[in-house]
């Protein structure tokens, strides 16, 4: 597949003429989906495809376009030579771009992980075996992924990686369920069965007769599964343009010097991430860029087109593909201790910004939600609105983070598999406001 993508790119730089510069972007997969109902296999499959995306840049005019690959090597360069074809008639009509920004120096990159997963079929049995007796649903999806660049100025970049992911849930009855996903590089069995025996202690306690409590403030443990939600509103907060043009939900740190608490240290960690280290337009990205450290506003994200408007340096990015919120000090077999009397979150959804530029959130629970006293879960828990601020959460009220964090790829599949992921712990917060 590599080869092949370079051959076809070597082949279209012979066809550039004059002054034209070529960018060439690469995206293919080959992955297995298993999708689980009432812990019974309901649809399973394989998804092989390729596909390529050209760039024509003529002085500051530049348009792109896709098609998608066969792997057959005549009938790929047919396409991508029409492909170059339409952009060049067209290119002469579409006007000068002054933020027009690409790498025209050349830097070869190789990231190849190897492949460590089992069979399909041998995750499929562990996850029939753990959901016997039980209504499991849920999705698998494993395995490669690649990307490539390439130019005509010379610049050759591929990634491959291949990993799974498993996203599902113990349902119990209307809206309750224990929600759970298990990721990584190599499937290993232990992690997977601690996972499920949880997701089987709290299913059964679902069973308990339903609470609800009284709108206000409440001790609360986030796990990092909900924690993918409050990190996901954040996204777009560490944006060079968002700050410039006083869009970003971090308004206070950049005007006013708010701090989040000094445990907190968020990164876009690119070289431990899932994602390759370059992107569209063949900027390598940073290994890593901390965005707030020790709970202090440090750097921002930038693509090229924002470090052009800017006259910075661009980072690849504007928004975090392989985001990293550093650990604490808290053991995650402590949590129902450290928690003592308060919420036990599962999930957290219909997330949206009450107040965007103080960083005000407002969602709701969702799935298994519990009530703790004395350390115990005493029962379930209704459904529940909150409404908080990142300053809060992160900041004031912030009682500790764990020491252990999942990794979290994106559960995106639609029209291909996602590469960026987050890597979080889990967070105790103190008077988290609920409002219903």
């Amino acid at each position: 597949m590599q080869q092949a993508f370079y051959g076809l790119i070597d082949k279209l730089t012979e066809r550039v003429r004059g002054n034209e510069v070529l960018l060439a972007n690469f995206a293919g997969e080959e992955s297995d989906f298993v999708r689980f109902n009432r812990s019974l296999v309901r649809q399973a499959g394989s998804v092989h495809q390729r596909g390529l995306g050209l760039e024509l840049i003529d002085g500051q005019r530049h348009l792109s376009g896709r098609c998608s690959l066969t792997g057959d090597e005549t009938t790929d360069r047919s396409r991508a030579d029409r492909l170059l074809a339409d952009l060049r008639e067209s290119l002469p009509t579409v006007p000068e771009d002054p933020y027009l920004f690409y790498a025209t120096e050349v830097n070869n990159t190789e990231q190849i992980v190897a492949n460590r997963l089992p069979d399909s079929g041998e995750m499929t049995d562990a996850v029939l075996a753990a959901g016997k007796g039980t209504d499991l649903v849920g999705i698998l999806a494993s395995g490669g992924i690649f990307r490539g660049f390439g130019n005509s100025l010379g610049q050759r970049n591929w990634f491959a990686t291949y990993s799974f992911h498993f996203d599902w849930s113990f349902y119990h009855t209307a809206d309750k369920a224990v929600k759970t996903s298990y990721a990584g590089f190599h499937w290993d069995q232990s992690t997977f069965d601690t996972k499920v025996v949880n997701a089987r202690q709290q299913l059964a306690r679902l069973s308990l007769p339903t609470m609800t409590i009284s709108p206000g403030g409440y001790r609360i443990y986030i796990p990092p599964a909900a924690m993918q939600e409050l990190m996901g509103m954040l996204m777009r907060g560490f944006s060079l343009k968002a700050h410039r043009t006083k869009s970003t939900c971090l308004l206070k740190m950049v005007e006013e010097g708010r701090t989040l608490a000094p445990s907190v240290t968020i990164r876009e960690n690119t070289a431990e991430g899932m994602s390759p280290n370059f992107q569209g337009a063949g900027f390598i990205k940073p290994d890593s860029v901390t965005m707030i450290e020790a709970g202090k506003l440090k750097d921002t994200l930038a693509s090229p087109r924002t470090a052009k408007e800017y006259g910075v340096k661009t980072t690849g990015s504007e928004f975090p593909s392989s985001l990293d919120l550093a650990g604490g000090d808290l053991d995650d077999q402590d949590i129902l201790t450290k928690l003592d009397t308060g919420i036990f979150v599962n999930q957290l959804w219909y997330l949206n910004y009450s107040d965007r530029p103080a960083a005000r959130i407002t969602g709701m629970t969702r799935f298994a939600t519990f009530w703790v006293e004395g350390g115990k879960i005493v029962a379930p828990l209704n459904v529940m609105r909150f409404d908080e601020t990142i300053y809060r959460i992160f900041g004031d009220n912030l009682i500790g983070l764990t020491s252990q964090r999942d990794l979290l790829p994106s559960s995106q599949t639609y029209g291909s598999r996602s590469t960026s992921s987050m890597r979080l712990p889990g967070a105790l917060v103190d008077d988290f406001t609920f409002t219903f």
